[in-house]
């Protein structure tokens, strides 16, 4: 036996009558096509339901699989704890799948184990397939910060354990899509939320993987979205084989997302080995980059590369151009991962004798010393994308009508503290925002007086 069917579904808590005290019926699209695919899910007779949810424990560098014999929850947190669901955990396949991911250099596990309580994202398809039919264990999953790759390559593992083991096996892949489709809403609305819904509906309606897995990380970032790496390693379980697909129904009235779509697998399919193609995609894109890097991102990568490989730092080159070598400034190295920042250090006002040691000095501080993630390590290396930011010197200002969050930074400075906000970041779209960012930063209250100033830069890719 193998993967025998899969569903996206949204995990709204209203959707269950007991929160939502007649509001779901504003969703009455999605309760049917929820009752639709579970009622199919239990026809499958699966033994092992697999739940990947996006509100389980989530590391950046691990996928969390839950440990024990079972779990339980409620929907207290929403007012309706008379509303339980318990459920018994498939072990063996909770310790098969661990040894396979050791196996393949997947860093996934049962350690770490935080909350053992099922959460509303685990609950909610459980409540509709429990409608249907108890007679089914449970593997519960959280997401990472991983790459969309690593999250296939998680997927492909969760197929190969139910195949070794023989189990009949259903995926669940739970998640909602953007949070920001509409104004009045919860959350507000970005241009991206609606982006975002469409295209990703698109790809679950098609069964188009390779397309789900290469949305740009700028668009579900902004669109706040919450089920996409669900659906990648959703994705991964049906790696090589083709899959019917169908979409049951998208609708988004609060102002969150919520589709729902099935998958059954089909025949062998050697052109949808899709981790190999998103690589591959991947690598030609990130030479094209390197290709065009200027001489500031270079030695940027120059820095970087000789200090993790090496453990020295880089001697300056010869022949550098003169606005590297023969004037100082203040400059800031940023690194990026998957579309993902990385590490950022930098300096507003120079330290060094020129601003190519700035951006050495700098360049090696952004890939080891950044306090909010680990050094760089050298496998990572051939996958980094660098920016240099150099700065002009900061100009005081009188007041907040000076600043433009797209064109100049901002330094924020009460006594001997100072925070520091670069300008054009995604996101960051008022001078209020961008103030706010900046006083967070440097540890200063929003009650405590300040003095603004502010600088431009040219941005190097």
């Amino acid at each position: 036996m193998s993967i025998l069917g899969s569903f996206a579904v949204p995990h709204p808590p209203l959707i269950i009558p007991a929160v939502g005290r007649g509001k779901e019926k504003e969703i009455a699209s999605t309760v049917a096509a929820y009752r639709e695919t579970m009622k199919e899910a239990a026809e499958l007779k699966p033994q092992t339901v697999v739940v990947l949810s996006p509100h389980s424990i989530m590391y950046a560098d691990y996928f969390h699989i839950s440990p024990g014999r079972g779990g339980a929850g409620n929907f207290a947190q929403f007012g309706a704890p008379q509303v339980e669901i318990s459920v018994t955990y498939d072990t063996e396949f909770v310790r098969t799948l661990a040894d396979v991911c050791k196996s393949r250099q997947i860093a996934a596990g049962t350690l770490g184990e935080k909350q053992a309580a099922l959460a509303h994202a685990t609950l909610i398809p459980l409540w509709f397939l429990n409608e249907f039919t108890a007679d089914f264990d449970v593997v519960r999953i959280g997401l990472s910060g991983l790459s969309a790759a690593e999250h296939y390559r998680l997927g492909e593992a969760i197929r190969f354990t139910a195949e070794k083991l023989g189990r009949r096996v259903v995926i669940i892949a739970s998640g909602d899509l953007s949070h920001k489709l509409k104004a009045d809403g919860p959350y507000g609305f970005a241009e991206e939320g609606p982006i975002f819904d469409k295209i990703c509906m698109e790809c679950l309606a098609t069964g188009d993987f390779l397309r789900l897995l290469s949305i740009e990380p700028r668009i579900a970032d902004n669109a706040a979205e919450c089920g996409l790496r669900s659906f990648w390693i959703m994705a991964g379980a049906f790696d090589g084989q083709g899959v019917t697909a169908r979409q049951l129904s998208y609708e988004g009235p609060f102002g969150v997302g919520y589709g729902v779509a099935a998958f059954a697998p089909a025949d062998e399919d050697e052109n949808r080995h899709f981790a190999a193609k998103l690589l591959a995609a991947r690598r030609e894109k990130l030479d094209e980059i390197k290709k065009n890097e200027d001489a500031f991102v270079k030695l940027a990568r120059l820095s970087v590369e000789t200090i993790v490989n090496t453990r020295r730092r880089a001697a300056c080159p010869d022949n550098l151009p003169d606005e590297l070598t023969g004037r100082r400034a203040g400059a800031f190295v940023s690194l990026k991962k998957d579309g993902r920042l990385r590490g950022c250090i930098g300096t507003f006002m120079p330290t060094q004798n020129t601003l190519a040691e700035e951006i050495l000095q700098n360049a090696v501080s952004a890939a080891t010393g950044d306090p909010r993630f680990a050094p760089v390590t050298s496998d990572e290396l051939c996958d980094l994308v660098y920016s240099v930011d150099v700065l002009t010197e900061p100009q005081k200002i009188a007041s907040e009508e000076a600043l433009n969050p797209k064109k100049y930074g901002v330094i924020v400075k009460s006594g001997s503290r100072r925070g520091l906000l670069l300008p054009d970041l995604e996101g960051v779209d008022t001078v209020k925002e961008q103030i706010a960012i900046a006083r967070q930063k440097g540890g200063i209250k929003p009650t405590d007086p300040v003095e603004l100033f502010r600088f431009e830069v040219v941005r190097h890719r």
